[in-house]
């Protein structure tokens, strides 16, 4: 048995045999990889007996999940209307310039990944980001990397 699956069967028998568990189980796929590997949901199948069609469903219904490599960090840029009218635009191209990657997609060195989200609901704070699920509001595209570093240490 290689390494990887040793590891997706020690994620697999930390729940009951149920498809209740499916999601939970590819839940933890996604934080122990950063996505959802498609070996793992192999091998979940495999074990629950469950189709592996219906697993690339979830994968790809919810939007916690993913099935491409993501970074360590996810940074969020929200682009509501409130967000956008003040100045998510230029926050986005700010971090897609200092960071060298577009949205929605992953760095290089696969430490970051950038994405814009519709709306994060906090209007008040706009412009809004989030990193790693941190919100930081009122801010300016010559703050972000600071932002960044501060939370993450890089």
């Amino acid at each position: 048995m290689t390494q990887e699956l040793s590891k997706f069967d020690r994620i697999i028998e930390r729940y009951e045999r149920s498809e209740e568990s499916l999601l939970a189980i590819l839940q933890d796929y996604q934080r122990e990889f950063q996505y959802v590997p498609e070996e793992g949901m192999r091998r979940l199948s495999e074990v629950m007996g469950v189709p592996l069609s219906k697993l690339y469903a979830m994968a790809t219904f919810y939007k916690a999940l993913s099935l491409v490599p993501r970074g360590r960090h996810t940074i969020k840029v929200c682009t509501g209307t409130a967000c956008h009218l003040k100045g998510a635009p230029q926050i986005l191209e700010t971090l897609e310039r200092e960071l060298r990657v577009k949205r929605n997609g992953t760095t290089e060195d696969g430490e970051f990944t950038l994405e814009c989200v519709n709306c994060v609901g906090a209007c008040a704070m706009a412009p809004v980001i989030l990193v790693d699920e941190v919100y930081h509001g009122q801010n300016r595209p010559s703050k972000v990397m600071d932002i960044i570093k501060k939370q993450v240490g890089s």
